[in-house]
């Protein structure tokens, strides 16, 4: 499967900051997903890293000027500004911000920008001070005026030793800002609720009963929903995955927090996903001091915890809505019982995969995963990332919107 990145061609500006070392690693990812990323450089960004380096990256000619001597007669401005499916400036520093929303065309980078009818992302990164200048602040609302992206710097350390707003943000946000505007906006107006992780089920103080999930996929889900364009609420178990942007998280930590969290939720959602591992049980009783470790064996009770995606289903019955979405974790007998599950929960949907898979079980970064429809329709999806897996969950997911 190709990714949103694959085939497409994006131009990408660079100019004089120190933030220019860190475009590198963006030029080497996007072309790393198969983009075809073609770097124009001011010639201040030169100072800080060589076109060479950008060359190697990319395995593409670097422009730098305007008047280059090989060029010929082709027009460069006007060819690459055709060409491109997206206009990325990174870092873009106050100087580019003032060029760009005045209309000035004094260098290749920013003829480019004028004469080129894609979107066009800008991710500023300069000092604190100028980046909060209302010179720089009344740039930028002009940019956003003229239908420019301007993605809002990190904070931190920077370069010169001031600490505040101004980083070049990281590639992680950058990417999914990227991936959003070139994806289909087909979820656009949807409001999505996604459980996620495992829950921790305590014990005592120091022990609790929980699974393997690590919420990969879950996370996946969300981020890719979010870039699709839907409103994303995430309900979260514990996991050490960095939430995806623009996505509401709500943390929970046991099966009858997350019963609580889905509940609370669900009354808003178009669509609803239950990707969650939740505990099936938990101890009937939690201990307020540690038990102490000795040779006698202990027994303690388990008392089933909610089956949330029950509940959801029965309540679906009533008010035919939201369009819900399940998960099977299943090691023997996956498609009956899947089957089984999307019946007895009143799903519109429900993934399979097979969880003592080598490549597809907890907390792998892939999976192979069936879908099984109200109608019954079974698709079996081939080995692939989880991202690349959420992508053909929502792709059957709109087909069953419409």
């Amino acid at each position: 499967m190709k990714t949103l990145l694959a085939g497409k061609k994006i131009l990408f500006g660079i100019s004089g900051s120190i933030a220019a070392y860190k475009a590198a690693e963006w030029v080497r990812e996007l072309a790393k997903a198969e983009a075809e990323v073609t770097v124009v450089m001011t010639d201040a960004a030169t100072r800080f890293v060589s076109g060479l380096t950008f060359a190697s990256l990319s395995g593409r000619r670097v422009y730098t000027g305007m008047f280059e001597k090989d060029a010929g007669e082709d027009m460069t401005h006007i060819s690459l500004a055709k060409e491109s499916d997206l206009v990325v400036i990174a870092p873009a520093t106050a100087q580019t911000l003032a060029k760009l929303a005045h209309g000035f065309a004094d260098d290749l980078l920013s003829t480019l920008v004028l004469a080129s009818n894609c979107k066009v992302l800008l991710f500023p990164a300069m000092n604190s001070n100028m980046y909060c200048h209302v010179a720089t602040q009344a740039n930028i609302a002009k940019l956003l005026e003229y239908g420019y992206e301007v993605i809002e710097p990190g904070q931190g350390k920077l370069a010169c030793g001031d600490e505040g707003i101004g980083r070049l943000i990281d590639w992680q946000i950058a990417r999914e800002k990227i991936l959003s505007i070139l994806a289909v906006q087909d979820l656009e107006g949807q409001t999505i609720v996604i459980s996620a992780g495992p829950t921790w089920e305590s014990f005592d103080p120091a022990r609790l009963l929980s699974n393997r999930s690590s919420g990969k996929m879950g996370y996946a889900l969300a981020r890719v929903a979010r870039r699709r364009g839907a409103r994303v609420i995430l309900v979260s178990g514990p996991s050490a995955i960095e939430p995806p942007p623009e996505v509401e998280v709500i943390n929970v930590m046991s099966g009858e927090e997350m019963h609580k969290g889905m509940m609370a939720q669900y009354k808003s959602a178009d669509i609803v996903v239950m990707a969650a591992a939740v505990s099936d049980y938990r101890p009937g009783k939690t201990m307020k001091q540690k038990v102490k470790k000795s040779n006698k064996s202990i027994e303690f009770e388990l008392v089933p915890n909610p089956d949330i995606l029950k509940k959801l289903g029965d309540k679906k019955k009533k008010a035919n809505r939201p369009l819900l979405v399940g998960f099977a974790a299943e090691s023997t007998e996956h498609i009956a019982e899947g089957r089984r599950k999307l019946k007895e929960k009143n799903l519109d949907l429900i993934v399979i995969n097979d969880i003592i898979g080598k490549n597809t079980g907890f907390g792998t970064d892939t999976n192979q995963v069936s879908l099984i429809d109200r109608d019954y329709q079974l698709d079996k999806l081939p080995l692939l990332s989880k991202e690349e897996c959420a992508e053909m969950i929502w792709d059957k997911v709109v087909k069953l919107l419409q």
